[in-house]
């Protein structure tokens, strides 16, 4: 499956609309439902662009690209650009056709900077899993070049610190409660085995380096 173009976050806040997911709602089930998808997507992820769009509104921020406004505001403007952005990453992040391992630089990275790929999963389980409360689990290339798993709270972002996000994981309980109930671990596993999209992940890693 092909997937789209990541969006383009230098439109201006103002005529910003909800990127369409990379696949119908039901193409994540059995491991993420469709109800979730549903309501993960159309509630939570456009409610924010709602709330933001209107909290910009005839204010020099509305004219702003999404990433403009993470990396300059703060407070509640900052939080919903914030989830806007990290949801539509964590779309990316995952394929009905993914899971497995990957392959080529990024596979020879995580072997370098984790020491095998059992060992990223194993960590990067643990960090999501023992997550306290709302928030996010991502892959990140640091900015000392070395790939990290980073955990952020609520709307909090790599972005942030300098750090490029290659996927990530929402462990929000909106996330997996009607299909695992309070089964973190089930919902992580499940994703890292079937879902996760290595190839958005090198993707993100090789535009990473030719920035650098």
């Amino acid at each position: 499956m092909r997937k789209q173009q990541n969006p383009d976050y230098s439109v201006p806040i103002a005529r910003a609309e909800l990127a369409p997911l990379p696949y119908a709602k039901n193409a994540l089930a059995p491991h993420i439902g469709e109800q979730t998808v549903e309501l993960h997507y159309e509630k939570h992820h456009r409610g924010y662009l709602n709330k933001l769009k209107k909290a910009v509104a005839d204010k020099p921020e509305a004219q702003q690209g999404l990433l403009d406004v993470i990396r300059t505001q703060e407070g509640k403007v900052f939080n919903l650009a914030a989830q806007v952005f990290n949801h539509d990453f964590y779309w990316r992040s995952l394929d009905p056709d993914g899971g497995g391992q990957p392959s080529g630089d990024l596979a020879s990275r995580i072997d370098r900077d984790f020491g095998s790929f059992q060992q990223f999963a194993s960590r990067f389980l643990e960090v999501a899993k023992g997550h306290f409360g709302s928030g996010w689990a991502w892959l990140v290339a640091a900015n000392d070049g070395r790939l990290r798993i980073v955990d952020t709270h609520d709307a909090d972002n790599p972005l942030t610190r300098s750090q490029t996000p290659l996927l990530t994981v929402d462990v929000w309980e909106h996330a997996y409660y009607l299909d695992r109930q309070n089964d973190r671990g089930r919902y992580l596993q499940e994703v890292l085995e079937h879902l996760l999209d290595w190839d958005f992940a090198a993707r993100n890693l090789k535009e990473a380096a030719q920035r650098s």
